[in-house]
């Protein structure tokens, strides 16, 4: 028996933006703290454990970049095909991009198997660290197949105004893995190849939970299909939000660069203060989610006033949660930053960056909002250049110039990041609403219709 998508062209925009991002948020809470738990398992183990899963993970968000773009991309050519009615066509484009996602994953697999020990040693793993590092990172990159069919899955799941089922699944894997580390780490005597093939086992069970609830909504079970005239259409949407996801990671690379010249406990202070900022960001992104969903069944439907209101609306929203998240930052930085370590430097760095910044988190909301609803409606070149622009090329000579060249102080960092974020997000605003102006053609045939 099939279940109906829910239908994001009629009713209230306010209740379908809500509705969507509360369990998309929800989602990526539980994935943050899956994240922190192996992290925990790992200290466990050794401090050398613990560095060299840390240093794992930052190799491993390139598989996660690869997944956000496959999740992205799924999300807005399925979502406009829910909202032209074509529920049916959206079946053979998840069969598609099940099958892009298994070839792209094969070929991450290989890429990654032979690299992984240049990026391991590259991001500094000593030699008694690196074995710790180079045995997360093989089995993680073997198992990626199941990180990216979960992330077509919950990208399809999130076109159909689903964002409850990948939550349950996000939230049953914490828990999940909370169990399984132990088991496999310590009982069984697997140290940090056991956390590994923990959260790839997971992964894979998240993958076929996502598919099962799929095949109740599409009538039948998923089947990859291999049809590169269908791939050449996807991949115009996955390479630029994979490549802007990419951005982010390596923008944090060249930041934290910089900010290691004034030594290690510097470092240390942003490295948390970016964390919980980005915590205090996660309605946000969930928000991003539900953005994409109503405007991409919108713009499908030509619903182009609904398309319209649905950006106005998650801005305003967004504008509500930076009020409620903006004094947080500023009074109670310090407080939060004394839960994870004492240090005086640590302390005074964390706060410091999280009250500046303050200044810049509606520049993030409006970022997000941004991207996401010229995604939605198949744009996604934009969003990427300007995100190479933001988080690249002008961080990199801009801080060069002011700390390398003159010496300032690190604080000049803060400055620079907030600027950056507020001009690019008044960029980003106006660009979109330039898009979203546009009255969209006639829709052409679908090509699932012609086939």
């Amino acid at each position: 028996m099939e279940t109906t998508h829910r239908d994001l062209t009629t009713g209230s925009i306010y209740r379908h933006l809500i509705s969507l991002s509360i369990p998309a948020a929800m989602g990526l809470i539980f994935n943050t703290l899956y994240n922190l738990t192996d992290f925990w398992f790992a200290g466990l183990l050794s401090d050398q454990a613990l560095a060299g899963v840390s240093i794992a993970g930052s190799v491993f968000f390139l598989v996660i970049s690869l997944g956000a773009g496959m999740q992205n991309g799924t999300t807005a050519i399925i979502a406009n095909e829910v909202g032209k009615g074509n529920v049916k066509d959206a079946k053979y484009w998840l069969d598609q991009a099940a099958g892009l996602g298994i070839v792209v994953s094969i070929i991450s697999m290989i890429i990654g198997l032979l690299a992984s020990d240049y990026l391991i040693r590259f991001l500094g793993a000593e030699p008694e660290i690196a074995p710790f590092a180079e045995r997360y990172i093989t089995i993680v990159f073997i198992g990626n197949i199941a990180f990216v069919i979960a992330a077509v899955a919950a990208g399809a799941l999130m076109a159909l105004g689903d964002t409850k089922s990948n939550r349950n699944a996000l939230m049953m894997g914490f828990f999940a893995n909370f169990a399984l580390n132990p088991l496999l780490t310590f009982t069984l005597g697997l140290g940090v190849t056991g956390l590994a093939l923990s959260t790839v086992l997971i992964k894979l069970l998240t993958s076929l939970y996502l598919l099962y609830v799929l095949k109740k909504y599409l009538g039948s079970w998923c089947r990859p299909a291999f049809d590169f005239v269908y791939w050449k259409d996807l991949l115009r949407q996955v390479v630029p939000a994979s490549l802007n996801m990419l951005t982010i990671i390596l923008g944090g690379f060249i930041t934290v660069s910089f900010i290691g010249r004034f030594g290690s406990e510097h470092v240390a202070g942003y490295a948390i203060g970016l964390r919980l900022e980005q915590v205090l960001l996660l309605p946000a992104l969930g928000l991003f989610t539900a953005v994409m969903a109503l405007v991409g069944q919108n713009h499908g439907a030509g619903f182009h006033d609904r398309v319209q209101s649905s950006y106005k609306s998650a801005l305003l929203i967004g504008l509500a949660m930076a009020i409620v998240s903006i004094p947080v930052m500023v009074l109670f930085s310090p407080i939060m930053i004394s839960f994870f370590s004492t240090n005086a430097n640590i302390i005074g760095t964390g706060s410091t960056y999280l009250r500046i910044d303050a200044i810049a988190f509606y520049g993030y909301v409006v970022l997000f909002i941004g991207v996401a609803s010229l995604q939605a409606i198949k744009q996604p070149i934009f969003p990427m250049i300007l995100g190479i622009a933001r988080q690249l090329v002008i961080p990199a000579l801009i801080n060069y110039y002011l700390i390398v060249t003159r010496g300032l102080p690190m604080v000049t960092l803060f400055i620079t990041i907030v600027c950056v974020v507020v001009v690019s997000a008044c960029i980003c605003h106006w660009y979109t609403w330039k898009q979203l102006s546009v009255r969209p053609a006639p829709h052409s045939t679908d090509r699932s219709q012609a086939k």
